[in-house]
């Protein structure tokens, strides 16, 4: 880990500060453009078809896939990893610091606003994953996935995006990895300090 006593960067006058930072952004300007030009080729994916039987269990028992939408036409998932039987101190660290981060969109508003519900899949017993939840204090709705075993909602520790079309459910997006960092904004803040994530 970097420290304030091992490196610093270099000091310079405003001017040159100033010079420096805007080739910098020149830099910046085109990542977004870039990000842009991404984010319009992944809505332009295809889509695959979810497979209509697929059922997820929450409070009250096992249901459609379907009604995690709350009848809206596009929901995101984060699927939290989960060790059954595991203390909640041995829970994935990564998938754990991703849901934390997604308390300030817990309540929906915004999401909803846009036509976007929002839930969490986790890979363990309903009855765990919600005590977990429960402890930690997360908002979300929560549901098992446990159960399953087809890759358009199995996977763990990823965001995946699902698009219903009449009676039809389709994964129209994946990520995981890094990818699923846009989950934790607390990233994007650091990236732009001096000594950054403090990682090697």
């Amino acid at each position: 880990m970097t420290t304030p006593a091992t490196a610093a960067p270099p000091v310079a006058d405003h001017d040159d500060f100033d010079r420096q930072l805007e080739e910098l952004r020149k830099r910046e300007k085109a990542h977004t453009r870039e990000g842009d030009a991404i984010a319009a080729a992944r809505r332009r994916l295809p889509m695959t078809e979810v497979p209509p039987d697929t059922t997820v269990v929450g409070p009250d028992g096992e249901v459609p896939f379907g009604d995690i939408f709350e009848g809206r036409d596009e929901l995101v998932v984060y699927s939290h990893m989960f060790y059954p039987g595991e203390p909640w101190e041995w829970q994935c660290e990564g998938c754990t610091r991703n849901s934390r981060s997604m308390q300030h969109v817990a309540d929906q508003a915004e999401l909803n606003a846009y036509g976007v519900t929002f839930a969490i899949l986790g890979h363990g017993p309903y009855d765990e994953i919600a005590a977990f939840r429960d402890f930690m204090g997360y908002t979300a709705p929560w549901y098992s996935n446990a159960h399953l075993d087809h890759p358009t909602v199995a996977h763990a520790g990823r965001i995946a995006c699902y698009l219903r079309r009449d009676d039809k459910i389709y994964l129209t997006y994946w990520t995981t990895g890094r990818g699923d960092e846009v989950l934790s904004p607390s990233f994007a803040l650091l990236d732009r300090t001096a000594y950054g994530r403090r990682e090697v």
